[in-house]
């Protein structure tokens, strides 16, 4: 899974001037999805709803305003206990379970070492990766990117404060002000507590957040950048040939293409788009070269091999450079979207050489949270039954057993705001597309939302159709020309029908405690993974207790 990539980033789904023979050459030799979709536009509501089948919300992890994913290793929110992933599944089956890479779904609960939220407890055996994400943070060159308002406002606050109290003391020392030292005294502490209380997490992002674990050790805090494309790729290779022997799963958690974009030497500058292009072209040497271990490992005949991203990409991701974030295709909108294709629309590339056809491309609308049953069902667990599961297996569509995907309807969030809803109308094949929101982009006329991260799912930031959009992807995949009674005979039963399905579907909803609650989403000391005695948490690879 890549980690911010844009569908048009590829050569197979149409991109003619980046480099990615790799992931060419798998969907050569294997099934495509041309209209594969994540449940959710971000990464920790979207890798919760892969993980678990389930759109995020059914868990909490999702955002009700505000924090629409994790910021931070030492919070208390993340994918609750109660929730199976098809790791613990297959886990349950005999499987060796492993992740590399990026994690995001919390760490701990109520103690530094708890690990409630952990892979481990999930049902994967192994983990070696970021429990968190890569940030701007990450990087010391960047500018700072979480929570990057907040603190603005934090730091504008504390020189106010700090400027009031010099005020204060300089008309003491004039005789301007009749006022004793123990109240100047009393002031100076109360700012510079302040300042503390707030810079002890915003003051130390890189530290806290960029750090990399293996199963429950930390060994780097930071961790070294230039170093971990190197890691990722050992550890996998490593991982495949220590269970080549026996049934395993892997998940390969890219690190890339999510800015600050670190890239090796060996790529930078060999792209035509720049520090991203060179990202996504290394991020397709790395996938080969886990691909030749497969096959290096006589593996290739008896592998399910599956590459996607967790959302669209990042198009508010730029600098004075130039575009740090993907391309789409000639799909609207992107990363942070729920509605619009950009934000939702991924790869999807499946390959089992013998059992798939391959060359095969298939237009059926799919999701990310698909993969669940799908392999669950082949590694011959049972998907659970107490519980809502939103995927539906893939098996008889990749194999042709099946000619149409067995959603009939699919439901877009922003939050837990219903923003889309699709319907695909199998007897006659059309797409129908209903949009119930849409984000305001800025500036007025523009792609996306510039001058803030992402687009918001509510408030202001929105537009409610009443009534509702209406496109139809079969002919309008790029959501240009909003259809209306006039232009489409159909429009009210159209209109009519996907509402009735959004009605049964929120008969499904039930309330759960929120992950993303303020309460749960702020750093806490007592919460913060640390290699050595916090707050003195520094060591290199492997837990070497020093600075890297």
């Amino acid at each position: 899974m890549a980690d911010d990539l844009g569908i048009g980033d590829l050569g197979c789904y149409g991109n003619s001037t980046l480099r990615t023979p790799n992931i060419d050459r798998l969907a050569e030799e294997g099934v495509r999805l041309t209209q594969h979709l994540a449940a959710a536009p971000l990464c920790t509501p979207s890798r919760s709803s892969f993980l678990t089948g389930r759109h995020s919300f059914r868990s909490g992890m999702e955002a009700h305003d505000g924090y629409r994913a994790l910021q931070w290793n030492g919070a208390s929110g993340g994918l609750p206990e109660n929730e199976t992933t098809f790791a613990r599944i297959l886990q349950q089956q005999g499987y060796a379970t492993g992740l590399i890479g990026k994690w995001h779904q919390g760490v701990n609960c109520e103690s530094r070492t708890d690990h409630c939220h952990h892979p481990l407890n999930h049902g994967f055996d192994y983990f070696y990766g970021m429990p968190f994400t890569l940030v701007n943070d990450c990087d010391p060159d960047r500018p700072p990117e979480v929570d990057a308002t907040t603190r603005a406002k934090l730091w504008l606050s504390t020189q106010m404060a700090a400027l009031a109290v010099l005020t204060i003391a300089v008309g003491k020392v004039c005789g301007l002000i009749s006022v004793s030292w123990k109240v100047v005294l009393g002031a100076a502490s109360l700012v510079f507590l302040f300042f503390v209380s707030w810079y002890a997490s915003f003051g130390f992002v890189r530290r806290w957040n960029c750090i990399l674990m293996r199963n429950h050790d930390v060994t780097e805090q930071p961790m070294d950048l230039e170093r971990t494309t190197s890691h990722m790729l050992r550890e996998a290779v490593s991982y495949i040939e220590r269970n080549k022997h026996q049934p395993f799963l892997l998940f390969l958690s890219l690190l890339h293409v999510h800015i600050p974009l670190v890239t090796t030497k060996q790529f930078l500058g060999k792209s035509q788009h720049g520090l991203y292009g060179d990202n996504v072209e290394e991020m397709d040497w790395l996938v080969g070269e886990v691909l030749n271990a497969i096959e290096e490992n006589g593996l290739k005949n008896t592998t399910f091999t599956y590459f996607t991203s967790d959302h669209g990409g990042h198009l508010e991701a730029r600098d004075e450079r130039g575009q740090l974030g993907g391309w789409n295709g000639i799909f609207r909108g992107g990363k942070g979207m729920g509605g619009w294709e950009g934000g939702i629309r991924v790869p999807g590339i499946f390959r089992w050489p013998g059992v798939l056809p391959a060359g095969r491309v298939i237009h059926e609308p799919t999701s990310l949270m698909d993969v669940f049953p799908t392999v669950v069902q082949l590694g011959g667990g049972e998907v659970p039954q107490d519980r809502v599961i939103d995927g539906r297996s893939l098996v008889p569509l990749l194999r042709g057993a099946a000619e149409h995907s067995a959603h009939e309807f699919l439901f877009h969030y922003c939050g837990k705001y219903l923003h889309a809803a699709r319907w695909h109308e199998k007897d006659s094949g059309r797409l129908w597309k209903v949009h119930y929101m849409t984000p305001r982009f800025h500036p007025k006329g523009a792609g996306a939302c510039y001058g803030r991260g992402v687009c918001p799912c509510s408030g202001d930031g929105v537009t409610q159709h009443s009534p509702p959009l209406l496109f139809e992807l079969s002919r309008d995949p790029s959501e240009a020309r909003p259809l209306s009674p006039g232009s489409e005979p159909l429009y009210h039963m159209v209109v009519a029908q996907v509402g009735e399905a959004v009605e049964q579907h929120r008969k499904t909803l039930s309330p759960v405690p929120t992950q993303f609650s303020l309460s749960n989403i702020i750093w806490k000391p007592w919460l913060q993974p640390c290699c050595g005695t916090f707050p003195f948490c520094a060591c290199g690879q492997d837990g070497d207790h020093s600075e890297t």
